[in-house]
């Protein structure tokens, strides 16, 4: 299986250099994919709402990158599944981005932007997929929510846990990376 982390460019602007780029990184980026294996997942912050179903208010992003035709219709072109809208239904509000300005986090006023995509043998692997909301509610947080997905099991049967060490390293002084020599 190959799993592609993502930063879909943003676009900016509709009509841009920038969107032209975007819909260029998404055509180069199908073609990678379609080079295989064909297990596959596509994972991270594509820079589109795949539905309006993924947006608080689809007639305030009328005209605005993340929600137009050409976007999605290069996500859909990819033929892979949404593995958090196949678990949550389109009825469903889940976000994933919330802009910092106006306290849109706490009205629930997002945007469903971070994907995992998924080949139908990897989706079927899927046990469960959500958005962490809790975590976007800490102490100077993103204005994304991590995106999880369980599979299974690793094809050798090998589950893990796997816990990794904490990501908020000492504040001052030189901090050394475990893989330093000196």
């Amino acid at each position: 299986m190959r799993i592609h982390s993502l930063y879909v460019p943003n676009g900016r602007e509709v009509g841009s250099d920038h969107y032209a780029y975007k819909l260029d990184w998404f055509d180069a980026l199908a073609a990678a994919v379609a080079a295989g294996p064909p297990d596959v997942a596509l994972c991270g912050d594509m820079n589109v709402a795949p539905a309006d179903a993924d947006v608080f208010d689809p007639a305030a992003y009328l005209g605005h990158t993340h929600v137009t035709g050409p976007e999605r219709q290069r996500l859909e072109a990819f033929g892979l599944v949404d593995v958090v809208r196949a678990r949550w239904p389109e009825r469903e509000r889940v976000f994933s981005y919330w802009d910092y300005r106006a306290g849109m986090f706490h009205q629930d006023l997002g945007m469903r932007i971070d994907l995992v995509l998924a080949s139908q043998p990897v989706a079927d692997r899927v046990t469960a997929a959500w958005v962490d909301r809790a975590a976007r509610k800490g102490k100077l947080p993103s204005d994304h929510a991590p995106v999880i997905v369980d599979l299974d099991e690793a094809p050798d049967g090998d589950i893990g846990p796997v816990v990794p060490p904490p990501s908020n390293p000492k504040r001052g002084g030189r901090t050394r990376l475990p893989q330093s020599k000196d």
